[in-house]
């Protein structure tokens, strides 16, 4: 359907998102096993996969709707830190999630290797046992220590940073949508926000 709108910007932002979703696809199996990723690192995946795709989509909409530059721009900020934000809770769920409302397994993420911010942030805040445990899950993929795991990231604070950085994004997303004309769709990209933070799968 893009195609056919006859668009050349259309196809110069799909095929520029298509190329860093690509490259953010690379980059995370680059960063596998990694546990001395940092959180500069882990946004830099995100923004190059999920957020990008978000990003891409609400400056798509802002294009076919013939809107302004400005409330272009506001549009595509509000998809990238709606989708950063995105990400971020979808990696807290897989240490604070219930697997029957997820539908998927907890610690699916560290099976695979992946050290996501719960994990960086508990990094940050536990002791060197607690440290050497996730180091040794992230780099060996192993589940075995899952439990504890789950615990230390709890007990440390981790999931509470986590939070606080999926609210950032969250109010990220929100300024960007108040830039935007006040009618029923803005007051929806606001609400979409603010329930995001409450996603239980």
């Amino acid at each position: 359907m893009m195609v056919q709108t006859g668009s050349m910007r259309v196809l110069e932002i799909l095929a520029e998102a298509t190329n860093v979703i690509a490259e953010g696809e690379v980059l995370q199996l680059m960063n596998m096993h990694d546990a001395s990723l940092d959180e500069v690192g882990y946004l830099k995946v995100i923004r190059s996969k999920t957020a990008k795709l978000f990003e891409a989509s609400a400056r798509l909409g802002a294009i076919l709707a013939q809107c302004p530059r400005a409330i272009e721009e506001a549009c595509a900020t509000y998809g990238q830190a709606l989708g950063t934000a995105f990400q971020i809770i979808d990696d807290l769920l897989d240490y604070d999630g219930d697997i029957a409302e997820m539908g998927k397994n907890l610690g699916d993420d560290l099976r695979e290797g992946k050290s996501t911010l719960p994990l960086i942030a508990a990094l940050q805040r536990g002791t060197p046992e607690q440290v050497a445990v996730i180091q040794d899950a992230i780099e060996q993929g192993c589940t075995d220590n899952l439990d504890a795991i789950v615990q230390i990231v709890r007990s440390t604070g981790a999931l509470q940073a986590t939070r606080e950085a999926a609210l950032a994004e969250a109010k990220r997303a929100m300024s960007a949508a108040e830039q935007l004309p006040i009618n029923p769709y803005s007051a929806s990209l606001l609400k979409l926000s603010a329930q995001l933070l409450e996603r239980r799968a």
